[in-house]
């Protein structure tokens, strides 16, 4: 039995995949298992399988004067054979590979490979956990009408795996078909019935579109250039902010390229969803201004009792400062934290200059084809992107309302917890 087991733990290494030490340790453990579900006890005996496959087997036994149970204990001439030194009452390991022979071969091979088929998929969830966060390439395989896009990542245990993407991570713009190579963005990881792995992943994520600046910006990449916050609605519009670490480099050029090559990338990877790169500033009146591109506003007033900016614009710019359905005002009010009340100047007021503080760079980025603002009023489904949002947790589904004001004002909610 000896040979055919070492045999047997040597083919489930090989088919398996798992490290010797786990098949090891888990065959160990089946072992015993099976000697206590067999002859009941056990729990005086150590089973342990070193790295050739070969099974060792100790007994703790107590000494005594006269054995009255052989199973747990031993005398004191038999124990001086092995501890020269024992004494009456001391506890000693006694080899009992006897032990082994004596397990049903039926009952440890059910044991045993029920473990390993726990310490297999404990082994993938350790490796497929990592994948939390990042992005990842799967072909669509089919649409399940309740949960959504199943997809297969090309792995050799894809009998183990599945990708599922909700029609909630669906960007309603994109057209998706069966064998379509894609890129996702996976949040969660969760084991299911059947001891089946569930890879969650997203097209809609704003970090989807973190991520992808990272894989096209070294200095992002870096560090050299950091994306302080994103407000996206996808399929339709993002605006990135982001900040320079290192003096004297322009993170906004950094992120759009030689004529644009990097965010371009982008943009074709999300199906030519506009992107607004923003100049972020530890001012939050100049923040709240730069997220308003491609508006230059008159003047920012924070007021700190309602967490509310009060941004002026002129009046020839008052539609293009609230966008689309109120989609600029939006995404600017989820990008800089607060909450956006775009007015035109008050009757008699007058701007000659406008301040210099609101004259960061923008770069705004679309598609060829200016097909407009899209989807909107969408439900934001992400925490808002506020300074240091480099977060991916999400939040409850809450439709961003706006405000609508008689003197032509507009405000427009941060998402809030």
């Amino acid at each position: 039995m000896r040979s055919e087991f070492q045999a047997a733990i040597a083919q489930l290494i090989a088919e398996k995949g798992l490290p010797r030490e786990v098949v090891m340790e888990t065959v160990a453990t089946s072992l015993l298992a099976a000697y206590r579900k067999s002859f009941g006890g056990g729990e005086n005996i150590r089973i342990e399988v070193d790295k050739n496959g070969e099974v060792h087997v100790w007994a703790m036994k107590r000494v005594v004067a006269q054995v009255s149970d052989r199973n747990e204990e031993i005398s004191l001439a038999e124990a001086q054979l092995l501890v020269p030194r024992a004494a009456l009452g001391q506890s000693i390991d006694v080899d009992s590979s006897s032990i082994f022979n004596r397990i049903p071969t039926q009952t440890a091979k059910q044991v045993i490979l029920q473990r390993i088929r726990e310490a297999e998929h404990e082994h993938l969830y350790d490796q497929i956990k990592n994948w939390m966060g990042e992005i990842r390439l799967g072909t669509l395989t089919r649409k399940d009408p309740v949960r959504g896009w199943l997809l297969d990542f090309d792995l050799d245990k894809a009998d183990k795996i599945e990708g599922v993407m909700p029609i909630s991570e669906e960007v309603p713009t994109e057209r998706y078909r069966n064998g379509q190579r894609i890129r996702v963005y996976v949040y969660d990881v969760r084991r299911s019935q059947g001891r089946m792995l569930q890879i969650m992943v997203s097209r809609t994520h704003r970090d989807l579109v973190r991520r992808l600046f990272e894989s096209e910006v070294p200095e992002i990449y870096e560090g050299t250039v950091e994306i302080k916050a994103i407000a996206r609605e996808p399929g339709s519009r993002s605006k990135v902010a982001v900040v320079a670490r290192q003096e004297g480099l322009d993170p906004i050029g950094s992120c759009v390229g030689v004529r644009g090559s990097r965010i371009n990338n982008i943009v074709r990877e999300l199906n030519d969803e506009k992107i607004d790169i923003i100049q972020w500033s530890a001012d939050p009146a100049s923040f709240v201004a730069n997220s308003l591109s491609p508006v230059k506003p008159l003047k920012v007033e924070l007021r700190e009792s309602d967490h509310t900016a009060v941004v002026t614009v002129p009046e020839r710019q008052l539609s293009l400062a609230i966008g689309k359905d109120g989609q600029n005002a939006r995404l600017a009010a989820k990008l800089s934290s607060w909450r956006v009340d775009v007015v035109k100047p008050a009757e008699g007021e007058v701007f000659e200059d406008r301040p210099d503080q609101f004259q960061e760079p923008v770069a705004s980025q679309s598609s060829r084809r200016d097909r407009g603002d899209r989807s909107q009023g969408r439900h934001d489904r992400y925490d808002r992107g506020g300074e240091g949002g480099g977060g991916s947790r999400r939040s409850g589904h809450q439709r961003d309302r706006g405000s609508h004001r008689h003197n032509s004002s507009y405000g427009y909610d941060t998402d809030r917890e």
